[in-house]
């Protein structure tokens, strides 16, 4: 469930993009008119005052932020304004570039979106870069890492919520052969986790715990030091409880010596219009504290502000 909070009656995109326009006249700028806005607009809505800015004013909406605003503030004004496939795309490319690597952010994009979403965000990739991500993906990486996240990046997985029972029953017994060999490369493994939809994956993976007494990812413990079976078990996750990986990493950004803005930021923005209560839900089960006042307490400023209004703290 969706923690943004848009108001019951919301202002035609004109009234907006004017608004934003005085936002950024005079000598200082009206970050808390900015977040009033855009903080409380849904994707469709967004794009609508987009158009109707550089419409009326001959100006890039996203390039007049970026020139108003600074700082993590910005970098979450700007990550929140793109459309979800455009944000995507540059969450992707971010991700294979050498001084800005990130696999599991890889992970993120491919395991936690629709497959239509995920279709629409590599369409995205290839009109901005003019290449794809398959191609960017298996450039930048090798090894298991690359025999695991080329094929993650080209799926287009089975959306819905049909399963075949006798597909679980023999998938988790060629999964548990597996684990019980280490043999975590093997192509099976990976087909199976790439390729079946996530219904499929959840009554696979239930099936093995029924059967065998332990998770899959109790198996791969033992080897928590090695990066491609990290990225292995980030896929499960991704794929099955979306919410506890997020939380995760929500709990490793804020506790970290000195916040990680980046991950804080990523989680917000991308999940705000989607999963977001429930992250939240699993965030005060796991640290009993609510998502909010961790948020308040490692942040300050517009950020903060923003954050929180993503987040559905405060009204609309």
């Amino acid at each position: 469930m969706a923690s943004l909070k848009v108001p019951a009656s919301v202002p035609l995109p004109e009234e907006d993009a004017e608004q934003l326009q005085k936002a950024f006249k005079g000598w200082g700028t009206n970050e808390r008119m900015i977040i009033s806005i855009l903080a409380h607009r849904n994707a469709e809505q967004r794009s609508f005052i987009r158009a109707v800015y550089a419409a009326n004013y001959n100006k890039d909406l996203l390039r007049e932020l970026d020139k108003e605003l600074s700082g993590d503030f910005e970098r979450a004004v700007m990550l929140w304004t793109l459309e979800p496939a455009e944000r995507d795309a540059y969450l992707a490319k971010e991700s294979t570039k050498m001084f800005t690597k990130d696999n599991w952010v890889l992970v993120e994009i491919a395991c936690t979106r629709s497959s239509l979403a995920f279709f629409r965000a590599k369409q995205a990739y290839q009109v901005r870069y003019k290449t794809s991500i398959e191609e960017d993906v298996a450039y930048h990486t090798s090894g298991d890492v690359r025999k695991l996240l080329v094929p993650l990046v080209s799926t287009f997985r089975y959306d819905g919520d049909e399963v075949n029972m006798m597909i679980a029953k023999s998938e988790a017994k060629i999964l548990h052969e597996k684990m019980e060999a280490k043999d975590y490369n093997d192509g099976d493994l990976i087909r199976i986790l790439t390729t079946r939809s996530k219904a499929q994956i959840s009554a696979t993976l239930n099936h093995f715990k029924n059967k065998f007494g332990t998770s899959i990812t109790k198996y791969l413990k033992e080897d928590s030091d090695n990066e491609y079976v990290q990225l292995l078990k980030a896929v499960i996750k991704c794929l099955t409880y979306p919410e506890k990986y997020f939380e995760k990493v929500l709990r490793q950004a804020i506790n970290k010596m000195g916040t990680d803005e980046w991950g804080l930021t990523r989680v917000v923005t991308t999940r705000a219009e989607f999963d977001m209560e429930r992250i939240k839900e699993e965030y005060l089960r796991r640290n009993s504290v609510p998502l909010d006042r961790a948020i308040a307490k490692d942040t300050h400023g517009d950020y903060e502000d923003i954050l929180l209004a993503l987040i559905g703290h405060g009204h609309a």
